[in-house]
């Protein structure tokens, strides 16, 4: 029996395992998500695939942190992989805590493998989440997209590595959520095929497109195609931490100065960031709503007991 709580942030759910997960040592986050990796790889597809999850389920696996300071430790993975920081499920993880009484208003420092965040809770629930450094890689990358032809996009990390295209010919509307997923998932096998990473060599495994907002409140719309080919129905946390750092590159965000980033759904994050040198530390404010407190069941005679496993090509 494993012990969650589910909640969404804007839209996109997250799935908090409280209790029943494996024992990973007391190592950093990072050793302990490749001690999860290979090891235990079963338990994130017992929870989050079919027939107990969804695709598009991202799930936090809440542990002891390492620094006493910090409220826990957190290794986010969704039906494909491993992230290395995810935006919407800090958020919701910060929510969970709160609605568990374990957190209260004010700054939580919180450990991920890619290194520490915090999360801010508001009185009125809203959270605000202090990222990972963030940064331009390469600008103006160019690629060729079978049936597209040559288009253009910049190499950021945000958290997680993305490919952000600005000048492309869809609208970026729900009813078109096939289409966009059709061709974001061309461009992630067209960067694949043509060597074009991130920072060592890292695989760029979320693709980000923009277009005007429809709110005229905001600055941008977004779609983005998360590892395991479901698409993000938030606006992104690691998403908006990437275009920010792209936009401060280019000379067109400031430090403070806001950036309301609209999703798929309609729904906002309030972004920002913070420059302490060479550094951008990017911020980024939303809410969660918890939808559920269950606990998982694992029978032995259930033949989908470990979960259904995903389809051929889905591997993050």
């Amino acid at each position: 029996m494993i012990e969650v709580i589910d909640s969404h942030t804007a839209g996109e759910p997250t799935r908090c395992v409280l209790s029943g997960g494996p024992h990973l040592g007391l190592g950093s986050m990072a050793d302990r998500l490749e001690k999860l990796r290979s090891k235990h790889d079963i338990y994130r597809r017992a929870i989050l695939s079919e027939p107990r999850g969804s695709d598009v389920l991202v799930g936090a696996l809440l542990l002891e942190p390492v620094d006493p300071a910090a409220a826990a430790g957190v290794i986010f993975f969704n039906n494909a992989g491993y992230l290395g920081m995810c935006g919407h499920g800090m958020i919701g993880v910060a929510a969970t805590l709160a609605y568990l009484g374990r957190i209260g208003v004010g700054e939580h420092l919180f450990e991920t493998p890619v290194g520490q965040v915090r999360a801010s809770l508001a009185e009125n629930g809203d959270v605000t989440v202090g990222n990972v450094d963030a940064y331009r890689h390469r600008a103006h990358v160019q690629v060729e997209i079978p049936g597209h032809g040559v288009l253009y996009g910049d190499v950021a990390w945000g958290g997680n590595w993305f490919f952000l295209i600005e000048e492309h010919p869809f609208c970026l509307c729900l009813d078109r959520v096939d289409q966009l997923t059709e061709f974001t998932w061309k461009v992630r096998q067209a960067l694949a095929a043509n060597r074009i990473t991130g920072a060592d060599g890292a695989e760029i495994d979320h693709i980000e497109l923009f277009s005007p907002a429809i709110d005229p409140r905001n600055h941008s719309r977004n779609f983005v195609l998360c590892p395991g080919k479901a698409y993000d129905r938030s606006p992104c946390g690691t998403g908006t931490s990437a275009k920010m750092a792209c936009l401060a590159a280019a000379g067109k965000l400031s430090p403070g100065q806001q950036w309301r980033q609209e999703g798929i759904l309609g729904t906002v994050f309030t972004g920002s960031i913070l420059r302490d040198g060479d550094r951008i530390i990017p911020f980024i404010r939303g809410s969660a709503h918890v939808t559920a407190v269950s606990s998982l069941i694992f029978q032995e005679a259930d033949p989908f007991r470990d979960g259904i496993p995903a389809p051929a090509g889905l591997k993050a």
